[in-house]
């Protein structure tokens, strides 16, 4: 009998143990209780991959959002900087060699790389429906949360924050800044080498370029609306090279060179070898104003006929190995709190997908209350030049035309 008891309490055991050590990956979260989600995440470590070019965002992370993590919900937050493409090249791998217990809890993304993630199945599936702040405080309908790039986002993917493309000037330099791209390619002949633009491989040189494109065609939409066919896009397009080569001699260095990417053509900007910088990202240059990167006269401006917008997102990899600390990573990224913090200019400055209009009247009031600073347009004039991003493909199709057209021709 004793023997007997014995064994029923070894085997007792082993059956506790082996449930003990159970990875949060061998569970079904999506059928779990919010609470049940946040307890399994208490003294865990999160690893957010994200690309970490951008020094005021690194500090959001660091020194905001993980001294919080730890201290609300018993969460080591840990910020791995790598390259979009790169995070999702590592978890192609991973999957392809069968690895279930992944190196990557939370990944930040939109666009093209979502639109990858999501084909080649690297991502956990629906998330949103969980996250208690995102359906309490956001527009769950709205189109810019269904959509990323045209790509449907099926919930594969939380809301963190959005952006309009802009540009930088110098209004100690440039007293009235072009409306108009036709403007701005009279001002460039009048200004030889005070402009140029990021490669079409950076990201914001490559909107640079959708930005003509849009402007090229009969109307924005025919554009951001349709799927890319290059016969039917033909005639634009071609309108689109013309400019930029009849614009090429008087860039820098002649077009010669572009800047590689923003952070170079930031440069330029500080060191006063351009005029006009640009980039997502509304009131990114208030930090860089304050940190005397970038001189006290910087203003920013968008010309006709708009300013290309998008939302940037949370997701969690299909192989992530601590999902539930990832979830309760992404709902507080979301919160008022969260995304209060992010608005503010001498922080990240990264406008918010929160619906104000969801929000206690006190802390809508404490958003209505930012002042984004001097350099930032209002919010009026970003809202009624918001265009809608064009579908990912024209990203890779803009990138190759541009080398073929001005690089190589």
């Amino acid at each position: 009998m004793n023997k007997f008891f014995s064994l029923m309490l070894f085997l007792a055991a082993l059956v506790f143990l082996s449930a003990c050590s159970q990875e949060p990956n061998s569970t079904d979260w999506s059928d779990q209780s919010w609470q049940a989600i946040e307890s399994a995440s208490e003294n865990t470590t999160v690893r957010l991959h994200m690309w970490g070019g951008d020094e005021s965002i690194n500090q959001y992370i660091d020194e905001w959002a993980a001294p919080r993590m730890k201290e609300q919900f018993g969460v080591t937050l840990e910020r791995v900087p790598m390259d979009t493409p790169e995070i999702l090249q590592k978890l192609q791998t991973e999957k392809q060699a069968g690895k279930q217990d992944g190196s990557i809890d939370l990944i930040w993304l939109n666009g093209e790389n979502f639109k990858n993630a999501k084909e080649n199945k690297l991502l956990s599936g629906t998330i949103t429906d969980g996250l208690p702040n995102f359906q309490k405080y956001y527009d769950t309908d709205s189109p810019a949360f269904q959509k990323d790039f045209g790509t449907e986002v099926d919930g594969m993917e939380a809301p963190w924050g959005k952006v309009q493309f802009v540009f930088f000037y110098d209004s100690a330099k440039i007293e009235n800044p072009p409306e108009t791209f036709e403007e701005l390619q009279t001002w460039i002949h009048e200004n030889p080498g005070k402009f140029t633009y990021p490669r079409a491989e950076d990201f914001s040189g490559n909107a640079f370029l959708r930005h003509i494109l849009y402007a090229k065609a009969d109307k924005p939409s025919d554009i951001y609306d349709q799927p890319l066919d290059e016969e039917t896009i033909k005639p634009t397009a071609d309108q689109t090279w013309d400019y930029l080569k009849d614009i090429e001699e008087d860039l820098w260095r002649s077009g010669e060179h572009y800047p590689n990417d923003l952070t170079e053509l930031d440069r330029l900007y500080s060191e006063g070898e351009v005029w006009m910088t640009m980039g997502y990202n509304e009131a990114r240059a208030e930090s860089l104003i304050e940190d005397g990167v970038f001189p006290e006269t910087t203003k920013s401006f968008v010309m006709e006929p708009g300013s290309i917008g998008n939302t940037h997102f949370l997701s969690v990899p299909f192989n992530s190995p601590n999902k539930p600390g990832a979830l309760t990573t992404i709902n507080f990224l979301l919160s008022p709190e969260a995304q209060l913090a992010k608005l503010q200019p001498d922080s990240w400055g990264d406008n918010t997908p929160i619906s104000l209009d969801l929000l206690p009247e006190e802390q809508k009031q404490q958003f209505e209350a930012v002042d984004r600073g001097d350099s930032v347009l209002p919010v009026e004039k970003l809202e009624e030049s918001f265009l809608p991003e064009s579908a990912a493909s024209y990203v890779e199709w803009m990138t190759e035309e541009w080398f073929n057209e001005i690089v190589q021709d």
